[in-house]
């Protein structure tokens, strides 16, 4: 049975990793979020590897992996599987260090992540419908052609590579309280946690996972590594059936919990990054902050670990309309008029004076033969929230209208 070598996640090897990565790696400040920290009752910082290099924090724990292979490991190239972001990291560490890259993504990875990676020069794959199935492709191939399998969470290299973000966070913020990170399979959040423990003893370190993909938390409350069946998420960067075999029992030791978050307060955190810091996050990236509302962060210093920022436009702009619905900034409502000149004169003056605002309006005159309520109108209005919208429903219900809500089409 293979061991772990003794100086693995050492605080003598992170420092080393923080010296290596500095050189590779741009100096993500924290951002301290008055929007955060007012509905949430602590100080709550922003770790914005959304805008580091690579547009994730992944280049981290792949460029310290491949600075610690030797020129044969090198020479034989490299492969790895990913959902995009430690793809780009491992081709930018490639390209850095003169090596080959093969990468297998699976078939659902965004578009913007599969053309940034082959722009780095790496050699794309795609294969399978989540990671692990792209993982298990990964490492037939490299068993087939020699490749040097570099691994996106389960290898305690590439975890120390990750966990220099915890000593970056300490530097700017030596009393943080909490640490939130997001898990996919668990690399993150081991080198976070074990640098952060032996930073600051008795620091919080807590994992955020989508529900749909909540690997860690069935294996810590079954005491072992587990698989999930199947995971379903639109947080595609930890969409992971399994965590790390090898770093399971490092996360076991140093994570102080898990959080599980649905999907759709994923969408909402974007919203609220785009409106109120203007940066684009990834969903995978929004756990940390989406788990906010999950933690008692009262009189507490928090800091949430941005893991990413690569979207493609399609899904961003999916993102933002399922966002408004869900906050009740656009909805739709059916009211039936009288088939005479002039009703939807009269419908949108009603709706002025309310102040909302018409996106779209649907007329179907087919809909009845009564005459006296023949017109349907579907409306899709613009609003400033919950308290609006039901204004708007109550100042057309006044004027003699019965409306319905319809499902808005996102």
């Amino acid at each position: 049975m293979k061991t772990e070598r003794e100086d693995v996640l050492t605080l003598a090897r992170f420092e080393e990793a923080c010296d290596a990565v500095s050189r590779v790696t741009l100096d993500t400040k924290l951002i301290y979020s008055d929007y955060f920290s007012e509905i949430t009752g602590g100080k709550v910082y922003l770790k914005p590897e959304n805008m580091q290099r690579t547009g994730a924090y992944k280049v981290r724990g792949a460029y310290y992996k491949i600075s610690t292979l030797s020129a044969e490991e090198r020479a034989r190239g490299l492969i790895t599987a990913s959902a995009g972001n430690h793809a780009q990291g491992v081709a930018y560490a490639a390209r850095e260090c003169g090596a080959k890259a093969v990468i297998v993504m699976p078939t659902t990875t965004p578009l913007i992540k599969v053309n940034r990676t082959k722009a780095l020069g790496a050699e794309v794959i795609l294969h399978g419908d989540v990671y692990d199935d792209a993982a298990a492709w990964a490492d037939k191939l490299a068993r087939e052609n020699g490749y040097t399998f570099i691994h996106p969470f389960d290898d305690p290299d590439v975890a120390t590579g990750q966990g220099t973000i915890a000593m970056e966070i300490m530097r700017d913020l030596p009393l943080v309280d909490i640490i939130l990170v997001p898990v996919g399979g668990g690399g993150l959040a081991t080198g976070v946690s074990v640098l952060a423990g032996y930073l600051k003893p008795g620091i919080k370190v807590i994992g955020v996972e989508p529900e749909g993909a909540a690997c860690l938390k069935a294996s810590f409350e079954a005491g072992k590594v587990v698989t999930l069946p199947a995971v379903n998420t639109i947080a595609d960067g930890t969409a992971v059936k399994t965590p790390g075999s090898r770093i399971f029992p490092w996360l076991q030791k140093n994570l102080s919990g898990i959080i599980t978050v649905p999907d759709q307060e994923l969408v909402t955190a974007f919203l609220d990054m785009v409106e109120n810091h203007k940066m684009v996050v990834e969903n995978s990236g929004l756990l940390s902050v989406a788990a906010l509302r999950h933690l008692d962060c009262r009189n507490k210093k928090v800091a949430c670990v941005l893991s990413g920022g690569n979207m493609d436009v399609i899904t961003m702009s999916s993102v933002v309309q399922q966002g408004l619905i869900l906050r009740d900034r656009i909805f739709t409502v059916s009211v039936l008029l009288p088939d005479k000149p002039g009703e939807l004169h009269r419908v949108s003056g009603i709706i002025a004076q309310a102040n909302g605002n018409v996106i779209k309006l649907e007329h179907n005159q087919f809909i009845s033969i009564n005459r006296n309520a023949a017109v349907e109108l579907r409306i899709t209005l613009e609003a400033f929230g919950t308290d609006h919208k039901n204004e708007i429903i109550s100042v057309l219900e006044k004027n003699g209208y019965k409306p319905r809500f319809v499902k808005t089409r996102s």
